[in-house]
């Protein structure tokens, strides 16, 4: 398959620090990723995120549901910023809320989410941050490692597409599993959109294939 002519314009949802949308930065700006983050969405004011992607003129807008009259309202404000930027690919980078339906269903196949465990254990509400590595840690697991899936309407269901595993046999801490699972985090994550962008991700009703 051959590489997309045009840049894909791809926004980004976070709700802390970033580091995930950073490695995506720089994967676009090295060339890596045949892709543009044109927007950066946070469910808070405060999100890091959101100085990093002002750091690179990026647009940013923050999505808060209680500031609407209804979330009916508030989805379809929602969808209108993704149309404003002409956004073709959605990832949750760290983003700690779902997703409306409407913008799940029109971008279907096209939204993917990073998660530090390996799915589907460990996954589920609430299963977020510190609070993965946690559970994992005290499951005394040997292995551990970041997960990235299609999203759906629930939380860490939708179909795995790349998980990378991570020896944590020698770890004394929740913390060291959080240390060794981002470093890996920073690597899967665009090479998954970059797949995706290619063509390259191939979904049926039953399973997930990646291409060389």
């Amino acid at each position: 398959m051959t590489e997309p002519s045009t840049r894909a314009k791809i926004a980004v949802f976070v709700s802390g620090g970033g580091s995930n949308l950073q490695a995506l930065i720089d994967a676009s700006k090295s060339g890596m990723l045949h892709g543009e983050i044109v927007l950066v969405i946070s469910n808070t004011s405060k999100a890091y995120g959101l100085v990093r992607a002002e750091k690179e003129n990026i647009n940013t807008f923050v999505y808060k549901v209680k500031n609407y009259d209804s979330p009916d309202l508030a989805s379809d404000d929602l969808f209108s910023q993704l149309r404003k930027h002409d956004v073709e690919y959605i990832a949750l980078a760290g983003y700690l809320k779902l997703l409306p339906q409407n913008i799940v269903k029109a971008f279907k196949g096209k939204i993917i989410n990073i998660h530090p465990a390996l799915l589907p254990k460990y996954g589920g509400k609430g299963m977020y941050g510190m609070n993965v590595h946690k559970a994992v840690f005290q499951s005394s697991s040997k292995v551990s490692g970041p997960t990235v899936h299609f999203v759906d309407e629930y939380y860490d269901t939708g179909g795995i597409i790349a998980q990378q595993c991570v020896d944590i046999s020698s770890v004394n801490s929740p913390e060291e599993i959080a240390e060794k699972v981002l470093k890996e985090e920073h690597k899967i994550l665009p090479y998954v959109i970059k797949k995706i962008i290619e063509g390259k991700v191939i979904r049926t009703d039953n399973r997930v294939v990646v291409l060389e």
